[in-house]
């Protein structure tokens, strides 16, 4: 969203997300904190009052803000305190004028005209401007501009390079968009980085609008370069009926023959050409082979028998001995090759009631620990025990030590090492 509008930053966005979902009401304007703190505009204005109020020596003694700023703090915090001109001369329109005329045909600066005249700057340029109606007025000014030339074919050379530049820009941009429209790349690419053909292609497209030399130019093309491609593209296609016989080969063949065989077959036929041709033409008509993509590896066969549920639901905790055990079965690397360790865990205390060790982890491991665990057993003591979903713990053999025993069997679910986590 911020890459295709321009604005705003990311955080920015999230927040206005999170005000309106909040409140329900779009953002606005952010609140500006003020410039100028209360204390300092007090400071300012009691500066100003203690000094003779002059707004210009609390300025300069303080730093800041300018004077219109400190009239209105003086006007907000001490109202009809400020220290305001009255009784001004008033002018006639004939001094108006007079004035005017000498600031218009001055040869010193509009300073001394003023002192003259008894008045600001300000208000001298204000006769001006309204004495000459302001749009048209002409100003006659001691300086001249240095960024416009004085003389007229100056000018007219000055508008002319700038014809050029809108030339140039306007050929820069119809070659972008050429390069995304016609030869269908993506507007990030540098029309100076396509192939001599793709630049002729572009070229010949724009030529009723540009010159030919400006357009080589920008692109970066030889003049040899594309009058040979183009000669090229005029000649007729030497591989068009070797291109219908691989289509068809390639047909025949369900799709399934890649350059190698299609080579083959075309070698068989008595047509001799390079493994490479093959293989670009095959590119350039998008013949491609549907690849069957290879299963990964599983060992999961599907349910072998029905699964216990799920009664300790991850309450490891328990107040007395043999009331929960745990059991699963892990494997060690050693030098000597792979060693299975099946013990079951007590989960009152943490202690292993029994465990085995074997190279193999069949029925015999687990069977044979289940045995030595319920020969630790009192009398009434019915634990309830808790493995994953593995055949150890589904086959027929471990299923009737349970009932045997009267062990109450849990089991986590399906594909959830967690549910077995302590």
């Amino acid at each position: 969203m911020v890459h295709e509008l321009g604005y705003p930053d990311r955080k920015t966005l999230t927040k206005w997300y999170k005000a309106y979902k909040e409140t329900g009401v779009l953002w606005e304007r952010y609140s500006r904190c003020p410039k100028y703190s209360l204390e300092q505009r007090t400071t300012a204005v009691e500066h100003y009052l203690e000094h003779g109020r002059n707004l210009s020596r609390t300025v300069r003694a303080l730093g800041y803000p300018s004077r219109e700023t400190l009239r209105s703090w003086c006007d907000e915090l001490a109202p009809k305190r400020r220290k305001k001109r009255v009784g001004g001369i008033q002018r006639t329109p004939e001094q108006k004028k007079e004035a005017v005329i000498a600031l218009c045909t001055r040869t010193g600066s509009a300073k001394n005209i003023a002192k003259k005249y008894g008045v600001t700057r300000e208000v001298l340029y204000n006769w001006k401007h309204d004495l000459l109606h302001r749009e048209g007025s002409i100003t006659v000014s001691r300086k001249k501009d240095k960024s416009l030339p004085d003389d007229k074919n100056a000018l007219l050379s000055e508008i002319e390079t700038l014809k050029c530049q809108i030339k140039r820009l306007t050929l820069e941009k119809d070659i972008l968009e050429g390069t995304v429209e016609i030869i269908k790349k993506d507007p990030g690419v540098d029309p100076k980085n396509l192939t001599n053909k793709e630049k002729t292609i572009l070229v010949d497209t724009l030529r009723n609008k540009h010159p030919l030399k400006k357009l080589l130019d920008c692109l970066r093309l030889a003049r040899s370069s594309y009058f040979y491609q183009r000669k090229i593209a005029s000649l007729p296609d030497k591989y068009e009926k070797l291109r219908s016989r691989i289509i068809e080969l390639f047909l025949e063949s369900s799709r399934r023959y890649g350059y190698r065989r299609l080579y083959a077959l075309l070698a068989r036929e008595g047509t001799h050409v390079s493994e490479k041709i093959v293989r670009r033409i095959m590119l350039e008509c998008c013949l491609i082979v549907a690849i069957k993509k290879r299963r990964k590896y599983s060992s999961y066969q599907g349910e072998n028998a029905p699964a216990a549920d799920n009664l300790i639901e991850r309450n490891f905790h328990a107040d007395a001995p043999n009331v929960k055990w745990l059991t699963d079965i892990t494997e060690f690397a050693i030098p000597a090759g792979k060693v299975y360790l099946s013990p079951i865990v007590d989960c009152f205390d943490g202690l292993v009631i029994s465990w085995s060790i074997g190279t193999s982890p069949d029925a015999e491991l687990v069977n044979s620990m289940l045995d030595r665990a319920t020969e630790t057993l009192k009398d009434g003591a019915h634990p309830l025990v808790h493995s994953d979903r593995g055949c150890h713990y589904r086959w027929p053999g471990w299923v009737s030590r349970m009932a045997k025993a009267g062990l109450k069997q849990s089991m986590s679910r399906k594909g959830c090492p967690p549910d077995n986590a302590a």
